[in-house]
């Protein structure tokens, strides 16, 4: 199957999953072989553990009481965030950090060939994003990993074969609340760019991102909308209770008004009923908020254009 496609600041953003498959048809038992992810703390697992000099990090308590093994893990999270769950739905494990992998002393063959993430908590689509995080991996570095990931494969598996297996992958994008947050919060960028001329300026600059992502084999796309006032959070708001959600505007945990005056961390309060809850804490949604966006990616259709993943999947 054969499909362009051209991003537009009109649509692009309040549309919450958008599923693209480029240039490509596979029969309907076709199964997905690797998850590669891109993005920011929504979907980080962990690389911002390796980044000796970032504040955004959520290696420690409370993060993680929730997750199988009761520890924090780098997700900002209770417990699994929508990696992991999209994972499952192609039984797959969670893609694991790519820092993890890069900074063993032995790193095995074949480490990359289920899925490697780049998502990295503070990231953005333009370089700079982080300045105040001190230190992420923005989009344009997480781009030159995957070419050495695409490069180790081509040695490994050779040419052919290392094509057959991206064009088979998923490629997950997220990213894009850390641009907006850092528009609003900057003076000097107000003044430059109008609210219209900054968001061209961020759905050009991923297009080159996502170009290159597909000039070295990816086929399989699935684009998520930034940040949580759009779409199916806005449902969650106006709908809790069909959800399972009782608190939709205080985080579960932090410190002040909300929960919403400090991150979670190991001083904070954290509340009791997490399945409650729709945020974590002032930033990230709980697990079961994560559980619910896959859901809905994976096999619904309100939020998806113009496939859900499940049918990608089976292209």
């Amino acid at each position: 199957m054969a499909m362009a496609f051209k991003v537009s600041p009109t649509i692009f953003f309040p549309i919450f999953f958008i599923i693209i498959s480029v240039f490509i048809s596979f029969s309907k038992a076709q199964k997905v072989p690797a998850i590669y992810v891109f993005g920011d703390s929504l979907l980080d697992v962990g690389n911002n553990n390796y980044l000796t000099i970032s504040v955004a990090k959520a290696n420690f308590p409370h993060n993680g009481i929730d997750f199988p093994t009761k520890k924090a893990t780098g997700r900002f999270c209770n417990g699994k965030n929508a990696a992991d769950f999209l994972a499952e739905k192609v039984w797959l494990p969670t893609s694991p950090p790519y820092l993890s992998l890069v900074s063993k002393s032995t790193k095995k063959k074949g480490s990359f060939n289920a899925g490697v993430s780049f998502a990295s908590g503070g990231a953005g689509i333009f370089n700079g994003t982080d300045d105040e995080l001190r230190q992420s991996i923005p989009l344009t570095k997480q781009v030159g990993y995957y070419s050495q990931v695409c490069a180790d494969l081509q040695q490994q598996l050779g040419t052919q074969a290392a094509q057959d297996h991206l064009s088979k992958s998923l490629h997950v994008v997220l990213i894009g609340s850390n641009d907006i947050f850092g528009y609003l919060d900057s003076s000097s960028t107000q003044t430059q760019y109008t609210p219209e001329q900054y968001v061209d300026l961020m759905v050009s600059t991923l297009k080159q991102h996502l170009q290159r992502i597909h000039s070295l084999g990816a086929r399989k796309f699935v684009l998520l909308g930034t940040g949580p006032t759009y779409g199916i959070f806005r449902n969650i708001e106006q709908n809790p209770s069909s959800y399972g959600f009782n608190e939709t505007k205080a985080a579960c945990c932090g410190l002040g008004y909300l929960n919403a005056k400090a991150p979670c961390l190991p001083v904070s309060s954290y509340c009791p009923n997490r399945r409650d809850h729709v945020f974590w804490d002032f930033y990230h949604p709980t697990e079961a908020t994560h559980r619910i966006l896959v859901e809905h990616c994976f096999q619904g259709s309100t939020y998806t254009v113009p496939m859900n993943v499940e049918e990608l999947v089976s292209l």
